[in-house]
Parts: C-alpha cells; structure tokens; sequence
C-alpha cells in the first residue's frame, strides 16, 4: 500500500494563472508555508524558513480559484505531489514539483 497526501496551511504567493486546455480550466499559483524561528536545548536559535509551492488546480476548483483566490488568501490545501520532466527552448531538461489540488478552503477574507 503507498499514500501520496500532501496537506498544506499557507498564503497564495501570486494570484493564480488561468488557462485552458482541451477546454478545461487549470490554475496554478504559488502558496508559501512558513515555519517559525525557534532555539534549541542546547540554545542554539534556527531561523524562520518559509518553503514556496506549486499549485495547480483544474476543473471547478480552478474555476473557483480564479474567481475568490487573491495573492495574500490564507488556503488550506489537500492533494498530491508530482513531479514532471520538461524541456526548455535550449534542450535542457527541467524538473518541475507541483501539488494537484483535490479539496481546498478559504481560511480567510
């Protein structure tokens, strides 16, 4: 048995991108999570450090997305994680990691 859940609680970096293909509405963003500083038992102090993700959303959630999401929107996302392979205009291979949303929730105004 495998699991593939990714579950995320974080701020829409940039408002999301509208496109159609094959007549299907897909929207992607960036959602950035952050965890807080802290200091260790031994008093040493670990930073902030705020982690940027890809979203993409299709069909009804896209849809929704562009309608109510706006950079700065606090999400709580549930989806999956993959990973693609592309090329760019000079041939090199590039690798993408994106969460495909199944079930998102405004937390916020």
């Amino acid at each position: 048995m495998s699991v593939n859940k990714v579950i995320l609680i974080g701020n829409v970096g940039r408002d999301p991108g509208i496109r159609y293909i094959e007549s299907r509405p897909r929207a992607e963003f960036t959602l950035a999570t952050t965890e807080r500083s802290y200091t260790s038992r031994a008093g040493t102090t670990v930073p902030e450090r705020t982690e940027w993700h890809n979203i993409v959303m299709w069909d009804r959630n896209a849809e929704a997305a562009e309608k109510y999401i706006r950079k700065g929107t606090k999400l709580y996302i549930e989806g999956k994680i993959r990973s693609r392979i592309w090329e760019d205009r000079n041939a090199i291979k590039r690798t993408v990691t994106e969460i495909y949303v199944d079930y998102f929730e405004i937390l916020s105004r």
